[in-house]
């Protein structure tokens, strides 16, 4: 009575039109947070057959699952706790991002004789998150290069990330990069990768392209930007929810917890199963969109934790037919972006929310 269905080829052709925009030599297609709701290793082989050629993680349990499901592509994984035993990540060759002189001995630490560990230099170049303060990035690249030359670490890459707060923002982070690239230079570095923007910079920052993007959202067919908009993103999730309960109900009847919906004549109500414990947002109570055969209606009253109410008029529906919340809007779907504006969040939010107790189904 629930279900998300996932469309690998979607994510395939979303990759494809997401290399010809970025034109790089190496594309990562993020993976991290289940997939970004759609199943990671539904997600990682689409991507791979898509034309990608990393995978990106963020953390390493996420890439160790990756790695034990038959996924031996090129893996970052940029986050671990200080706590962390890295040497099973080490071990299953996984790139590890490192944000510190901290995290680089830490890492040291964790190698095995005659193994280095391969590493990216993370630079904080105005975000604000992770990477080395610009006061230490001296410090950090010459710990760097002394762990290379002790055979202990490969600087692969160097890489930051963007705050898509403007593109003059985005502009002065990416002369930031390039003093840091300066930097690592000088102290005897030579990454072979560099990255800096993920999918808005990969669209609207093209200049800051370097050897690799990392594309995420865009690679699941949402498209953020108004550039994705026109390239024929896919979106490769359509999440729904078949009716339960349909009942005709008399004029002012309250609906839901709070009573903030009343109809207004006699009415139809029909019942879905979702709430907000399967990452339906209850921000978007009375303004969620759904399609029931293909007629457009509203989510009536509050979502409660299982399950909402939909006023549909004089629309004959029936118990067993199903509501699509979210899906491809080229298809007469309400799309993830509609949830997301409805919420007053982001689309990022809707698609990885989405609950274990749903099914990924995933169309073959």
């Amino acid at each position: 009575m629930r279900e998300a269905l996932i469309r690998p080829s979607a994510i395939s052709h979303n990759v494809e039109t997401l290399r010809k925009i970025a034109g790089t030599p190496n594309m990562l297609v993020v993976v991290k947070a289940n997939g970004y709701g759609h199943g990671a290793h539904t997600a990682a082989r689409a991507a791979l057959d898509g034309g990608a050629n990393w995978l990106g993680t963020a953390d390493t349990t996420e890439a160790l699952e990756l790695r034990e499901g038959g996924i031996d592509a090129q893996i970052l994984a940029w986050l671990f706790g200080p706590d962390e035993d890295l040497s099973a990540a080490l071990e299953a060759n996984i790139d590890l991002g490192v944000s510190s002189v901290a995290q680089l001995h830490q890492v040291v630490r964790a190698v095995s004789v005659g193994k280095p560990a391969r590493i990216h230099l993370k630079v904080d170049t105005g975000l604000g998150r992770s990477g080395a303060d610009p006061r230490d990035w001296e410090e950090f690249f010459r710990s760097a290069k002394q762990a290379q030359d002790a055979g202990h670490i490969e600087v692969v890459g160097l890489f930051t990330h963007l705050s898509g707060s403007t593109g003059e923002a985005d502009a002065e982070q990416g002369d930031a990069f390039s003093a840091a690239l300066e930097l690592a230079h000088a102290a005897g570095l030579d990454p072979e990768i560099t990255h800096v923007a993920a999918s808005v910079g990969t669209s609207d920052s093209p200049a800051l392209a370097h050897t690799m993007v990392r594309v995420g959202v865009a690679a699941y067919g949402l498209p953020v930007t108004a550039r994705y908009g026109a390239s024929g993103l896919i979106p490769a999730m359509r999440v729904s929810g078949q009716l339960v309960l349909v009942k005709r109900v008399a004029a002012g009847l309250g609906v839901g917890y709070g009573h903030t919906y009343r109809t207004r004549a006699e009415t139809t109500l029909a019942l879905v199963p979702m709430g907000y414990s399967d990452g339906v947002p209850r921000h978007a109570s009375n303004a969620g969109p759904v399609t029931i055969e293909g007629q457009r209606f509203q989510v009536s009253g509050r979502i409660s934790m299982d399950q909402f109410s939909v006023d549909v008029g004089d629309a004959s529906v029936r118990e067993g037919q199903w509501a699509v919340l979210w899906g491809d809007p080229a298809r007469g779907e309400p799309g993830a972006m509609e949830w997301a504006d409805a919420a007053g969040t982001i689309p990022y939010e809707i698609i990885t929310r989405v609950g274990a107790r749903v099914p990924r189904v995933v169309e073959r």
